[in-house]
């Protein structure tokens, strides 16, 4: 039975995870942790040093300024770190990093499989397609705060490794010039309820490829969420991806 904490348990995406861990029998929420202390389903404690409990697993949809404490905690009880939050700066990254070097701990802006596999199919497009133009258009909803989301930059930054000079652009708003060959184009709409629609689009002369992934339910990121915990949970030290995951579903 892999125990679990759930950061950001007060979020959507808390919410749909201990919703979906509550619907298992080989793991369990053991608490929450949120900024305001609550009992719900499960007791949410703002505090991690207060959960009696050690788990095996947290993971974490918060927010960044929570990596810090996060991170020293999973280091303090030698527990596995799952980071799903978006928005982090290269501060919080360096603190992953240094955390891996001691407990297992697993980073990725989206944890949905499908994701995962656009982003392939896309830098093989990219890899392929020389001469194409690029852009990203992401959709979420109206409560969304940042922009663009942490998934299209990682669909861009996956875009770099095949494309080594090319540079986002989130607004051509501000600089009246033609497009450059090396851009990679982000655009960000926010409206309503939409859980979240990546679509790139490879822009050639007289031909346009678009791949798509459209989620209608956060059940889908929950169930990522639930394939890396019970992933993370059994691994050694060190720093894990959604490459990492794949490869072990591919065996």
């Amino acid at each position: 039975m892999i125990k679990v904490v759930v950061s950001g348990a007060k979020g959507k995406m808390g919410k749909a995870i201990t919703e979906l861990i509550n619907c298992r029998d080989d793991m369990r929420v053991i608490a929450g942790f949120d900024i305001f202390c609550e009992e719900e389903s499960i007791i949410i404690y703002d505090d991690l040093y207060k959960i009696p409990e050690i788990p095996d697993v947290v993971i974490d949809f918060s927010h960044p300024s929570a990596i810090k404490n996060l991170t020293e905690y999973a280091v303090a009880k030698g527990v596995a770190l799952a980071v799903g939050t978006t928005g982090l700066e290269n501060e919080h990254k360096e603190m992953l990093l240094n955390a891996s070097k001691n407990v297992p701990v697993f980073v990725s802006h989206n944890m949905c499989l499908g994701v995962f596999l656009l982003l392939n199919l896309v830098k093989q497009a990219a890899k392929v397609l020389k001469d194409y133009d690029i852009e990203i258009v992401e959709k979420h909803h109206n409560q969304k705060i940042d922009a663009p989301s942490g998934t299209a930059l990682m669909i861009a930054n996956g875009i770099k490794e095949v494309r080594e000079d090319a540079e986002c652009v989130c607004s051509r708003a501000d600089v009246r010039k033609k497009r450059q060959k090396n851009e990679i184009g982000i655009h960000s709409i926010r409206g309503g309820n939409l859980v979240g629609e990546h679509t790139v689009l490879l822009i050639g002369e007289d031909e346009t490829i678009e791949i798509s992934h459209k989620l209608t339910s956060r059940r889908v990121l929950a169930a990522g969420a639930v394939n890396v915990i019970k992933f993370i949970a059994n691994q050694k030290p060190g720093y894990y991806t959604m490459q990492d995951l794949m490869n072990v579903c591919l065996h």
